[in-house]
């Protein structure tokens, strides 16, 4: 049997404040065409299905084409909720898609939510726990948890598991190997201080753990409990990644064969340093990647004026301007491509932030009020 794992869309989500929309639409579409060329049984969606509580009706829109194809190429669909979701809006007419062969655990209900799928090896269990907060399953238990990983473990001793059968398991959570953390990167919230995290222990029954919450694609500890990342870049801090999904091939109890399968986005996320003639030389002379989503550090001694003009006829889809110079303290000073644009700022404003980044020191309120008389007098 063929599985393939997958996590954290996030669709609807937004960038340095530009829409990944059309981004998603693209790779989702290409997730598509692996389930084709694999003949996959059957797709794990591990939570974060959605970037916000209440996405937007694009975002739903979205998600509906994407499960709709999948229904139309014969996919059962596994997905739980995440801490970016609403379980309830996630869950929602989750009992009449079964019908469809699209299972959706949304809300923890106490109940263990299981799937028995068959082939020649006999029966492989697909259990599916969504995100969970130790307040959540309160309710449901007399034992009180006080911690993300007493919570998991408490759930998970409600699931009948047979030993002698493979168990797959859908999880959403912060998971750790002793005192060994994942790689993270900028985009994912993670609780401060650590108290969301699970020990991997608690898993130790489960045949292959599909896990869903941080952005990098990674094991964490053995080979079968895994990330599967998300299936974008959503930082910068994510630029050097390699976005792929998962291809399970499960065979008999204990024989799972685990293969990435690259993803290749629309946009790719990159980031370059220089100064400015050297860096639009490079993108005038690049035959690839004109349309990518660039993050700039410039590192001029002269001032450079108008900036994000120059860099945007070379690199239109700017989205992060830093500059980093002798004057500026070797700090280096990051602003998007949309507050170097005016938006909710005046002339003088602006002109106060380049000033600072250039200087490393305010304009004086005589100046200020001077370049306001100025500016007046131009726009005027």
């Amino acid at each position: 049997m063929k599985l393939l794992h997958l996590a954290d869309l996030h669709i609807g989500k937004r960038v340095n404040e530009f829409s990944m929309l059309e981004d998603q639409r693209y790779i989702l579409e290409q997730i598509i065409k692996i389930v084709l060329e694999e003949n996959t049984d059957g797709v794990l969606i591990a939570g974060d299905i959605y970037d916000k509580s209440m996405p937007s009706a694009e975002a739903v829109e979205l998600l509906d084409s994407f499960l709709t194809e999948l229904n139309k190429v014969g996919q059962a669909v596994f997905m739980i909720s995440g801490n970016h979701d609403s379980p309830e809006r996630i869950g929602f007419g989750s009992r009449i898609m079964e019908k469809n062969n699209l299972y959706i655990t949304g809300v923890y209900d106490g109940k263990p939510g299981r799937v028995a799928l068959t082939d020649e090896h006999g029966t492989l269990n697909i259990y599916m726990l969504p995100f969970i907060k130790p307040a959540m399953i309160r309710p449901y238990h007399e034992t009180a948890p006080e911690s993300y990983e007493e919570a998991v473990k408490l759930v998970l001793s409600d699931y009948p598991l047979v030993a002698e059968e493979r168990n797959i398991l859908l999880a959403h959570q912060f998971v750790i190997n002793g005192l060994q953390e994942p790689e993270r990167s900028d985009s994912e919230n993670i609780s401060v201080g650590g108290v969301d995290q699970v020990d991997i222990s608690v898993f130790d029954k489960f045949d292959y753990v599909a896990l869903g919450h941080l952005h990098r694609a990674q094991k964490v500890g053995r080979d079968t409990i895994r990330y599967a990342g998300s299936p974008l870049k959503y930082s910068f801090s994510e630029a050097r990644y390699v976005k792929s999904v998962y291809l399970l091939e499960c065979g008999a109890k204990g024989d799972i064969n685990i293969q990435a399968k690259p993803l290749y986005p629309l946009h790719d996320l990159r980031e370059i340093k220089g100064p400015m003639k050297e860096l639009l030389l490079i993108g005038k002379e690049a035959t690839e990647g004109a349309e990518d989503y660039m993050h700039v550090t410039l590192t001029d001694e002269e001032e450079i004026y108008d900036a994000i003009g120059q860099l945007r006829q070379v690199y239109p889809n700017l989205m992060l301007l830093d500059f980093e110079n002798s004057r500026s303290g070797q700090a280096v000073h990051s602003f998007t491509a949309a507050s170097l644009e005016g938006t909710r700022k005046n002339p003088v404003e602006l002109f106060d932030e380049f000033y600072q980044i250039q200087n490393n020191t305010e304009l004086s309120f005589e100046q200020k009020e001077i370049l306001a008389d100025i500016m007046g007098e131009v726009i005027n």
